[in-house]
């Protein structure tokens, strides 16, 4: 079963901003665009935490309300990817980052169970 990889973590000053990509990890065969996908956040010594998904066709989303409007989850299908760009960054966003795919389901844009082929995630460091 294909896995998802994430890039694009890193450290970074509060109020920063970093965009994190989500990718196949073989694209042979597996189009991201037939997915729902959603972002997912880890910190130290907490649960997964759900952050934001996107329809198969990139025009609905969804973030969690603690985000307070500072994410934003694209897609672009023709590179088969995801993105979350994400901005003013504070220390509370400190978390492993992961990326999962779903399977679409009308009329919603994402729901909470059923996600699956998690990658290991990229590492947000938010710290002066």
């Amino acid at each position: 079963q294909s896995q998802l990889v994430e890039s694009g973590g890193g450290l970074v000053q509060p109020g920063g901003s970093l965009r994190l990509s989500c990718a196949a990890s073989d694209s042979l065969g597996f189009n991201l665009s037939l997915s729902t996908i959603g972002w997912f956040r880890q910190a130290p010594g907490k649960g997964r935490e759900w952050v934001s998904c996107i329809n198969t066709r990139g025009d609905r989303t969804k973030y969690a309300d603690s985000l307070n409007g500072r994410f934003t989850i694209s897609r672009d299908s023709a590179k088969n990817m995801v993105y979350l760009q994400m901005n003013s960054l504070q220390p509370e966003d400190t978390a492993v980052y992961s990326c999962a795919l779903q399977t679409p389901r009308t009329p919603y844009v994402c729901y909470e169970v059923g996600w699956r082929s998690f990658g290991q995630g990229t590492q947000v460091t938010v710290s002066s």
